[in-house]
């Protein structure tokens, strides 16, 4: 079973306030707008998130780093599908196992672990040998646009 908001969406608005982002909570039973994988997977249309207790992090996570990782272009008309590329997706990726560790209630080892349980491809078979043993490339594209430095901390900044 995934780790869900439950009680922490405020825990989870104070990390994306850093980016700009609101968070919209849907009660209990409501669909959630545009789900792309439907209840209780997150949402977010332009800047707003939409999330119910019972939405997994690792899904309200991943939404809010494609926005995050969008240009400003893209983030105007973000409706349901980010429609990200390779690179961007692999990004998003490893931002969301990055900010999983900036959540009093969540780091990356869980993270991972639910990425895996939800069913999150990756090429070496999980996220955790992914992330410690092929994400290079998501994380120089993170650094190419900002939004991790040189020691892969995010910069709290959205993609240009």
């Amino acid at each position: 079973m995934f780790f869900c908001l439950t009680e922490h969406i405020s825990e989870l608005q104070t990390l994306l306030q850093r980016y700009q982002l609101e968070i919209n909570t849907i009660a209990e039973q409501q669909k959630i707008p545009g789900s792309w994988f439907g209840e209780p997977e997150a949402d977010i249309i332009q800047n707003r998130l939409y999330v119910r207790s019972d939405t997994p992090v690792h899904s309200a996570l991943h939404e809010s780093c494609h926005y995050i990782c969008l240009d400003q272009a893209r983030r105007d008309q973000l409706h349901t599908d980010a429609a990200g590329g390779y690179d961007e997706e692999n990004g998003v990726c490893y931002l969301q196992i990055l900010l999983a560790d900036y959540q009093p209630f969540m780091n990356q080892t869980q993270m991972m672990a639910d990425m895996d349980d939800w069913g999150y491809t990756f090429r070496l078979g999980s996220a955790q040998r992914w992330f410690k043993e092929d994400a290079e490339d998501a994380r120089l594209w993170l650094q190419n646009h900002g939004l991790i430095d040189k020691i892969g901390k995010p910069t709290w900044r959205l993609r240009k």
